[in-house]
């Protein structure tokens, strides 16, 4: 049998971080996840690199990796990656965690400790509370699964993923760019 802690958000706010554990909020119960394996940190950092020049490139807002967003007055969310619109970032105060609201974008690298009905309980959250897409990239099937408000798709590897509208123009990564084993090994 297990047990949830239950917190408001001001007794969330009021935890304080211990190395190695991620804390999020899910509708008032804390949930708590070990640091993530190397081939999950390579995965988020290969996309947070590939979004990050695109969004410097064409000036469009931020790119985050770790960050806290308030999706709701008792849910805080700490995607891999995030995408902060300028209009978004205008609204913020950021020296504050968390940041109050969703990311344009959420992305979420799977781990094979992660099951599919907390994780889709995740995508639910952050488009309800505003997010224009999140994806869920699977580095075990080499795919990526992109939800939008709109519905859903499952982009392949070796495919391209190609985000049009979120970005204002045509944004695109090779999952197998992502997905490649390490070459020094």
């Amino acid at each position: 049998m297990s047990t949830s802690t239950r917190l408001t958000f001001d007794e969330f706010a009021r935890l304080r971080e211990k190395e190695g554990i991620a804390y999020e909020l899910d509708e008032g119960e804390l949930r708590m996840e070990p640091s993530p394996i190397f081939l999950h940190n390579r995965i988020r950092d290969r996309v947070a690199r590939h979004l990050a020049e695109f969004v410097a490139a064409h000036r469009l807002g931020e790119i985050t990796v770790g960050m806290d967003f308030r999706l709701g007055p008792e849910t805080v969310r700490n995607p891999d990656v995030a995408f902060v619109t300028d209009a978004h970032l205008k609204n913020i105060d950021v020296n504050r965690s968390p940041v109050d609201g969703a990311p344009a974008l959420a992305v979420e690298v799977i781990s094979p400790n992660n099951l599919a009905q907390d994780t889709l309980k995740k995508v639910s959250q952050y488009l309800a509370a505003g997010a224009k897409a999140v994806w869920l990239v699977y580095p075990a099937l080499r795919l990526v699964e992109i939800h939008e408000a709109g519905g859903s798709h499952q982009v392949r590897a070796p495919e391209s993923l190609i985000q049009e509208a979120l970005f204002g123009g045509a944004f695109s990564i090779s999952l197998s760019s992502l997905f490649d084993e390490d070459p020094y090994h």
